[in-house]
């Protein structure tokens, strides 16, 4: 068999390998080598004969993704790997939605509104609906939106749209819609509802992806389960790889029930469980194991390894955070002198970030280099949103929130008054800025110089639309033309403080024009393919913290499917883990499920802190150890004290000192 050995698998993985036909549930535990799993099925099915383009693998990240495909490249012929389509959740779902969109009465070249874009028009919306004594927060609104569409609703259910957030959600899908413009959510939604309307869209997709593997299965919502059903129909030939007792993401609309009632969605499937442990050591999972028994809805597992042994888990309990942040500090310093570790081989896990201040300082004082997961990301920079909007705005001049965001950026005299004439008109007139602008009722109010600059402007952008979309135009040269004319560079230089954070922006700019070019050469999908791809990539991403090294202080959310010779995991107390919230919200189970994999990250050595009292608001506040700390096994974890630990110290120390002051004593002798 091309590229891989069956007989290098273990036994469950090679019936999970060897399943190829109807539904298969794979319970794949942490670090069980799913990802191998998955990628030796697929190249097995295509040695068997499967058309790689037969074949979809949906997962989360574009990096989940990625590294499928490169797997999978090394085991079978290249020609067969790039017709296999390894995708995230939102990719592929745009995908569906540019071939068919039509139908729901959008225009193939729709937007997408990233949460700035979101935010900017749901403000928009609330200002001119609310009434003077009403108040909504647009971030909550947006989380309402969110959270509705993830559940499936496409408008208000009967009488909601009377309040204030049901009218909001009501006139922002309107207005996206008029501004043919979809958000996140949106790819999902609407591609189900493409699916489930026009039968013979559906059978085009479910006739191409006649095998279909999920990744994180766990991590799954409603929508997504119906698309994947969706895309299944009859043949029910779905693989799905997961671990329920991974799930940690129900803040997010994650359905642990779409693993656990598996069966109910496609029925009589073949279930193997993948429990060989290829990470950490029996110590530690046994560790992991015990805890998570103590959850009553959930597939039996049992974690085991070959790497018998292993230091105990340590409990330590400290006197507060200051002197938490300088026990993790120190112990690392020691470690890496002591054992010649690398610096990213150690790991620091918090459950919130308002944690990581004290240990992020006191490594700084020991000038230890570290990277906190979680820094701003490329795309949130205001030079590259400048510059997206701007290619967006051609392609689609009903995209109102690109248009506003470009329409004065660099400045070219459109006054604040002129670019609210044009959105009131815009209200007003049930048509997008863009056509107001135009409008020669508009213009004719305006004074001399805001008339001579809304033509000047119109007139860029319409000239600039037509140049793009015509046949074999050099699209990235014609971009690249487009930000000199209007001298974004030099407004961008003059803007910033100091010129080495212009320089900085400057070379961020290049970098994004040199990605089109780049793009162009891999791609046939010119200027809109490109901005999909960039707005792809915010979705649900590592931002590869992995450049670089240095101490890794990451939050257990963000440290799923990652892992790490030496833990430390800070702040195991009541109200931090099990969270305040988790027992109001009924999500004790996931608290559990969160601790749990935090564990199961470390490799060699894994240290749990938690402290008497910790600074909350300005004040020592007295802390009690969590309650899953009972649940852990005392055989296999050691419980102790700063303290305790420091009177050994000395007593070593101190024993040492003594030893050495005999042998000093003989040698004189």
């Amino acid at each position: 068999m091309a590229g891989f050995r069956l007989f290098d698998l273990n036994p469950e993985q090679q019936k999970a390998v060897l399943t190829t036909e109807g539904p298969l549930l794979i319970l794949a535990g942490a670090g069980t080598g799913k990802t191998r799993v998955i990628t030796c099925r697929v190249a097995h099915m295509i040695a068997e004969g499967v058309a790689p383009s037969s074949i979809l693998a949906v997962t989360f990240t574009n990096k989940a993704a990625n590294e499928m495909r490169e797997r999978l490249a090394a085991m079978v012929a290249k020609e067969h790997a790039s017709k296999v389509l390894m995708s995230t959740f939102h990719a592929l779902c745009m995908r569906i939605l540019r071939a068919g969109i039509e139908h729901l009465g959008y225009k193939k070249n729709f937007s997408i509104y990233d949460e700035g874009d979101q935010l900017g028009l749901i403000k928009k919306i609330i200002t001119r609906t609310a009434a003077q004594d009403e108040k909504l927060d647009p971030y909550l609104a947006k989380n309402l939106i969110s959270k509705a569409k993830n559940n499936g609703w496409r408008e208000p259910g009967p009488g909601e749209e009377k309040t204030l957030a049901g009218a909001v959600f009501a006139r922002y899908q309107a207005d996206l819609k008029s501004l043919n413009a979809v958000d996140f959510d949106d790819l999902l939604l609407l591609a189900v509802q493409l699916l489930e309307e026009h039968k013979n869209v559906r059978d085009q997709w479910s006739e191409r992806f006649r095998y279909l593997m999920v990744d994180e299965f766990q991590d799954t919502n409603k929508l997504q389960l119906r698309l994947i059903s969706l895309l299944a129909d009859e043949r029910q030939n779905v693989a799905v790889v997961g671990d329920d007792d991974q799930s940690i993401y129900g803040w997010r609309g994650a359905e642990v029930s779409n693993i656990l009632e598996f069966e109910a969605h496609f029925p009589n499937p073949t279930v193997v469980k993948l429990e060989q442990n290829y990470r950490s050591t029996n110590t530690i999972l046994q560790a992991a194991n015990t805890l998570i028994r103590n959850n009553p809805r959930r597939r039996v597992k049992n974690l085991w390894s070959d790497q018998d042994g292993g230091e105990k888990v340590r409990v330590v309990a400290m006197p507060d955070d200051r002197q938490e942040a300088q026990f993790i500090g120190d112990e690392i310093q020691s470690k890496q002198i002591t054992e010649g570790a690398k610096w990213e081989d150690f790991a620091v896990l918090f459950r919130m970030n308002s944690q990581v201040r004290l240990v992020e300082q006191y490594l700084r004082q020991l000038k230890i280099p570290y990277k906190v997961v979680g820094g701003k990301s490329f795309f949130d920079r205001r030079e590259i949103k400048d510059l997206l909007a701007y290619a967006s705005c051609v392609l689609n001049t009903d995209d109102d929130v690109s248009l506003l965001r470009i329409i004065n950026t660099p400045a070219r005299g459109m006054s604040d008054a002129v670019v609210g004439k044009a959105i009131e008109h815009s209200t007003m007139n049930h048509c997008s800025v863009w056509n107001a602008l135009q409008d020669p009722v508009f213009q004719s109010g305006l004074s001399t110089r805001g008339k001579t600059a809304v033509v000047q402007f119109n007139a860029l952008i319409d000239g600039y639309e037509t140049r793009l979309n015509q046949p074999l135009a050099d699209q990235p040269a014609i971009l690249r033309e487009l930000v000199e004319e209007v001298e974004y560079l030099v407004d961008l230089r003059r803007t910033c403080k100091t010129p080495e954070e212009g320089l900085s922006r400057e070379n961020n700019v290049r970098e994004m024009l040199k990605s089109f070019e780049e793009f162009g050469t891999r791609s046939s999908d010119g200027l809109r393919g490109f901005l999909d791809e960039m707005m792809l990539r915010q979705e649900r991403e590592e931002d590869d913290e992995e450049k670089g090294s240095g101490v890794w202080l990451i939050t257990l959310h963000a440290a799923k499917g990652l892992e790490f010779p030496h833990v430390y995991m800070a702040g195991l107390e009541e109200g931090v883990i099990p969270h305040d919230r988790s027992k109001m919200e009924g999500t004790v189970d996931e608290e559990r499920r969160l601790l749990y994999v935090g564990i199961t990250r470390a490799k060699k050595t894994l240290c749990i802190t938690w402290c008497q009292q910790r600074l909350k608001f300005g004040s020592l506040t007295p802390c009690n150890i969590s309650s899953f700390a009972k649940e852990l096994p005392l055989e296999y974890v050691e419980m102790k004290s700063l303290m305790q630990m420091q009177n050994v110290q000395v007593s070593v120390e101190s024993a040492k000192s003594r030893f050495d002051a005999m042998r000093a004593m003989l040698e004189r002798m």
